[in-house]
């Protein structure tokens, strides 16, 4: 089943929405944006993100446990520039499609990871980080 080829992001399903998501990590990751307006990922995650299956550790209540917490919606992804340009999201708000290591075209979970796209093992949890600035990815 290819919804994503047939459906804009306005008329997906709850369930569809939520399929879109590879698991890869990196809009849970902190990011800094310098009074210039340039933008610097880092990689340091928020606390709720296992660093090592990239999913939230308590997404029902992410966003009353993380206030700052961005919860994507079909009206606010194409306002996020933060967002990565691997995240499906994105892809499909810019007109794309789903790349080949995305879980829904290859049915296997683990994809995001085995293509070297996720964060696992590639980022640490705030609770362990010290200065945002000494994580930043170039």
């Amino acid at each position: 089943m290819t919804f994503w080829r047939d459906k804009p992001l306005a008329e997906m399903t709850p369930a569809e929405w939520e399929s879109l998501c590879d698991g890869c990590g990196k809009c849970c990751l902190h990011k800094l944006r310098y009074a210039d307006g340039s933008l610097k990922m880092t990689r340091v995650s928020c606390r709720l993100l296992d660093t090592e299956t990239c999913r939230c550790t308590n997404y029902a209540k992410r966003k009353q446990l993380v206030p700052d917490c961005v919860v994507l919606t079909q009206d606010s992804v194409g306002k996020l520039d933060w967002l990565p340009d691997t995240c499906a999201y994105r892809v499909l708000a810019e007109g794309g499609d789903l790349a080949p290591w995305h879980p829904l075209v290859s049915g296997d979970p683990d994809s995001v990871h085995t293509a070297g796209i996720s964060m696992r093992g590639r980022c640490v949890s705030e609770r362990k980080a010290a200065q945002l600035e000494n994580y930043i990815i170039d």
